[in-house]
């Protein structure tokens, strides 16, 4: 896991003597007591694979604001083929760190492992996550967490995921979780958000990337994309999701991220807008798509704030 981190990080220096330097710029330690976190739950009964597994940090008493108070389940990026929920870099979970920064002020949080392509399906991620977050669910409740007070939180690759997971009620009934009971969704600098979109595939030259990732097996390999979409883009893609019932968003992305991935969240705030669903929209400024991960556990930023600022404003049922 520390050489994914290493690669995640890269942007941030030249050279790794001084990535130290660069990581403390963007990043805040976040402190909790161990007797706060439970660390490689299982959520998937009986399962020895080590992706169904999840970590949970419970709020700290006296940072309670709210009872029942909310939850943030985060999921991790790698591209739907690499990941874990416990990244580590120069001796920090990176992940970990970002389940530590809500639960010290007042709020359930937990980080979750998947499945990878392409021992698994786009379609089985989304189970694994909806499964994790049910999990979630279930032991937060029973601890003093709301349980109509899920907010469900991911990067890249995961913030896909999280948003079918937030939108998709069939894959919600799927995992036991009830109507409602997703309060909300943080998609931070997310892929694949609308995959029908031609004019993304032909700013980054990637069909064939996610052609690898959504299509069918035995779909013939394109190296364009075609003028009119596949179904595969339109099944796997997050915006034909959206209705005016779909839970209140909020988008982040890095000013610096790459250009395709800025047109990706654009055309999601655009779907939101035409959707009535509310939304807040927070940019990263100097930053990068990997580098934004860092700058999540840091209040001095612009993602933090909007984050603690979204989540506390959400008015669950």
């Amino acid at each position: 896991m520390r050489l994914l981190a290493f690669l995640l990080l890269l942007p941030l220096a030249g050279c790794t003597a001084v990535t130290g330097i660069a990581l403390d710029f963007v990043y805040d330690h976040q402190d909790l007591p161990p007797a706060n976190v439970q660390n490689d739950i299982s959520y998937v009964e009986d399962s020895l694979d080590p992706k169904h597994r999840l970590n949970l940090f419970m709020p700290l008493a006296d940072s309670v604001r709210q009872r029942p108070w909310p939850t943030v389940v985060f999921v991790h990026g790698g591209g739907w083929t690499t990941g874990d929920k416990d990244l580590t870099f120069g001796g920090e979970d990176i992940y970990g760190n970002i389940g530590r920064f809500f639960a010290a002020r007042g709020m359930g949080a937990a980080t979750v492992s998947y499945r990878l392509q392409p021992g698994a399906t786009w379609q089985e991620q989304v189970s694994d996550v909806a499964r994790a977050v049910a999990e979630v669910r279930r032991r937060v409740t029973a601890s003093g967490g709301d349980p109509n007070g899920l907010v469900l939180m991911g990067h890249s690759a995961g913030a896909h995921l999280i948003d079918r997971v937030a939108l998709d009620r069939s894959a919600q009934e799927a995992a036991g979780i009830p109507q409602g009971a997703i309060c909300g969704a943080i998609s931070v600098s997310g892929a694949a958000l609308d995959l029908r979109d031609r004019e993304s595939f032909e700013i980054a030259d990637n069909y064939p990337y996610y052609q690898t990732r959504f299509a069918p097996a035995g779909t013939a390999k394109m190296e364009t994309a075609p003028l009119a979409p596949e179904p595969w883009q339109t099944e796997a893609s997050v915006v034909p999701l959206l209705t005016p019932a779909s839970p209140p968003f909020l988008v982040i992305y890095a000013e610096g991220d790459y250009p395709a991935l800025i047109r990706q969240n654009e055309l999601l705030i655009d779907a939101l807008d035409a959707s009535g669903v509310p939304h807040e929209v927070a940019i990263e400024p100097g930053n990068s798509h990997e580098r934004i991960i860092a700058t999540l556990s840091k209040e001095g930023k612009a993602a933090g704030p909007a984050m603690l600022g979204f989540v506390r404003g959400l008015s669950c049922e």
